[in-house]
């Protein structure tokens, strides 16, 4: 059987509609190379590229628009469903190139033995998959059982079935491999399945390559905005490590509320970063030890704006940048800096109100000192329905009576 030639094929940075029109002109040129056997013009092959098309799509739209929302596990299952689906068979793996550890690993699994198949890994050149992440060019094995390139990645029993590998590129270089077998297909794989297959890995492996400098870059701004957090708790010796107490007290009340991990996420990082707008506040005000004037109060709800101007331009952090600016407001619309009531304020703002309500109440301040397990448990209480959406405030004080018990079982055990 003979196949395309990979590097022929271009990336499809430039967007599925690039792609889609490259493929039909390759298919409709007269100067594409001839080959024996059915023509790839059946019927049969234009409806596999009207699939393609679509699935094409469904990838770009997870990929493009929902990064930093997306895994890479999820995106190599939705890869791996959508082969699966074109080539009208139910077994395989896509594996990815583990830096840290230099070798492919699977990431997706499908079929008969896909729970086993997660325990291997294979060293480039090794196996079908490692011979193809190499060489940069796709490779069909009938017998795999009787192959000795081929290591199973499942059950020994399906072996037999007909085996194919299709590389993820980048620029000419590999990134992981898609791997099918196609046992139960209706008719033997033509070269335009093959090119089909090429095309759908192509823009694979763009939107995984996409989503891992979406990662680096998440990662990359979320550790500046936490040196800023912590450069303004120390400003306070009052205040230190309150952002990061506060981080982990959202994470989990995010839980215990049953957030998206991706909610989650943010709730958690507007805990982290909700005070960061006071790097733009006079020290003098943030360490007075008495009442603050009207004027020096004024300057002080200034915060959550100055806050939201830090995060607001890194994009990944405009639903944080939100509940930054809202973690100031009262559930009866009494609070600043616009006022807002009830569920007009975001969540994640509601619940980063009560847990810097609580922690203000549980630590030492300038102008007094912290209050008792008690006593702020009967703020929080009081203020359900007014300055705190009770709600949170119930899950809060739900999840905080479980940690003091938990806290206080090896005394009794002593």
């Amino acid at each position: 059987m003979a196949f395309w030639n990979m590097e022929s094929l271009p990336l499809l940075a430039c967007g599925v509609g690039a792609a889609a029109g490259w493929t039909l002109s390759r298919l409709r040129s007269p100067a594409a190379p001839a080959r024996p056997g059915p023509s790839p013009l059946l019927p049969q092959g234009w409806q596999t590229l009207d699939e393609l098309l679509s699935m094409l799509l469904q990838l770009q739209e997870r990929g493009v628009s929902h990064s930093g929302a997306v895994s890479r596990e999820s995106f190599c299952k939705a890869v791996l469903e959508s082969a699966c689906q074109l080539m009208r068979c139910s077994r395989g793996t896509v594996m990815v190139w583990d830096e840290n550890g230099g070798f492919l690993k699977i990431m997706a699994a499908k079929g008969p033995g896909a729970e086993r198949a997660q325990t291997l890994f294979l060293k480039p050149g090794e196996g079908v998959a490692g011979k193809v992440f190499v060489s940069g060019q796709p490779m069909f094995v009938s017998k795999p059982a009787d192959d000795p390139r081929y290591v199973p990645a499942g059950a020994q029993k399906d072996t037999q079935d007909p085996f194919i590998s299709i590389p993820l590129l980048v620029k000419a270089k590999p990134i992981g491999v898609l791997n099918l077998h196609t046992e139960g297909r209706p008719e033997p794989l033509q070269d335009y399945h093959v090119k089909f297959l090429s095309i759908l890995a192509g823009e694979a492996a763009v939107m995984l390559h996409n989503l891992d400098l979406f990662d680096s870059l998440e990662t990359f701004y979320l550790e500046m905005v936490k040196t800023l957090a912590r450069a303004v708790d120390s400003k306070d010796a009052y205040t230190h490590d309150h952002s990061d107490r506060a981080s982990a007290t959202a994470r989990k009340l995010a839980a215990a509320l049953g957030l998206p991990d991706q909610t989650a996420r943010y709730v958690e990082y507007a805990a982290l970063l909700h005070d960061i707008g006071k790097i733009g506040i006079d020290e003098a005000i943030l360490l007075k030890p008495g009442k603050l004037t009207p004027e020096e109060y004024e300057q002080m709800k200034k915060h959550p704006i100055i806050g939201h101007q830090i995060l607001a331009p890194v994009k990944f952090l405009g639903p944080v940048a939100q509940m930054v600016l809202y973690h100031q407001e009262w559930y009866d619309g009494r609070g600043y800096p616009e006022g807002l009531k009830g569920e007009e304020i975001p969540l994640g703002a509601r619940m980063v109100a009560v847990i810097d309500a609580w922690d203000a109440m549980t630590s030492d301040r300038p102008y007094r000192k912290a209050l008792g397990r008690e006593k702020a448990v009967a703020e929080l209480q009081r203020g359900a329905g007014t300055q705190f959406d009770p709600k949170v405030v119930e899950a809060f004080l739900a999840l905080e009576a479980q940690e003091a018990a938990a806290k206080s079982e090896p005394a009794r055990s002593s």
